[in-house]
């Protein structure tokens, strides 16, 4: 199985570099759909987090108000790391296990799209490593547009990331998303042709066939190996 790893920054686009996988029939673990998952009511996570920051994060319905929570850990990178480290072992586990349900699968190829790929020392799980870059000033026009916010609160939320250049800088491939939608789909055609190229015996061994085929290589050997033992009694 090949893990294709997709990281990127907030305004970056990423996600629309997500959807073109899931178009191409590339299943995709979203590591923002396993966070929120991780933070309904009555979770473990929900739990550990409304203990850490209080009552004041919760909505009505006894929810965790998301935009809240993002106001309070942008601003201070003492809780921001606070809130990824009380999240950090549940949102694993569901990406794991996402990974092996697409496994069982048979798919031979996924994408992991995690934002903190680096942070969360994940890049070691995949390869290769797509980033999706930007310019900073594109990056903050895009963020201003998108969610109409002050210019305060994007820059917080842009230096509450590791920068892209330095993303850049770990990334096995680089989609320069500073053009345009038709400039990004060139460039993804290349990536999806790098992507979907032969697996390596490596790869071919983790996915289902390979674990499969080791199975019965196994099988096939053991009874061909009693059928000499016996025979030599």
């Amino acid at each position: 199985m090949r893990i294709v790893g997709l990281t990127g920054g907030i305004a970056s686009g990423k996600s629309t570099v997500s959807n073109l996988f899931k178009v191409h029939g590339i299943p995709v673990v979203d590591a923002d759909l396993v966070a929120r998952d991780v933070l309904k009511k009555g979770s473990g996570g929900w739990r550990k987090v409304v203990a850490a920051f209080g009552n004041e994060i919760l909505l009505d319905n006894g929810e965790v108000d998301r935009a809240k929570l993002g106001q309070i850990v942008f601003s201070d990178p003492g809780k921001r790391q606070l809130l990824n480290r009380l999240l950090a072992p549940f949102i694993s586990s569901g990406i794991l296990w996402e990974v092996f349900k697409l496994w069982m699968k048979g798919f031979k190829v996924i994408v992991l799209d995690v934002p903190l790929l680096f942070e969360a020392k994940m890049d070691g799980w995949t390869k290769p490593i797509i980033v999706v870059w930007v310019d900073p000033e594109t990056q903050l026009q895009r963020l201003l547009a998108r969610d109409r916010t002050s210019e305060e609160d994007a820059r917080n939320r842009i230096n509450a990331q590791m920068s892209l250049d330095l993303k850049r800088s770990k990334a096995d491939i680089v989609i320069d998303n500073t053009g345009s939608l038709e400039d990004l789909n060139e460039q993804f055609q290349n990536v999806l042709f790098e992507v979907k190229r032969p697996l390596t015996w490596t790869e071919f061994g983790l996915s289902r066939q390979g674990a499969f085929s080791v199975l019965l290589s196994v099988t096939i050997g053991v009874l061909i190996c009693r059928k000499f033992y016996n025979n030599g009694l």
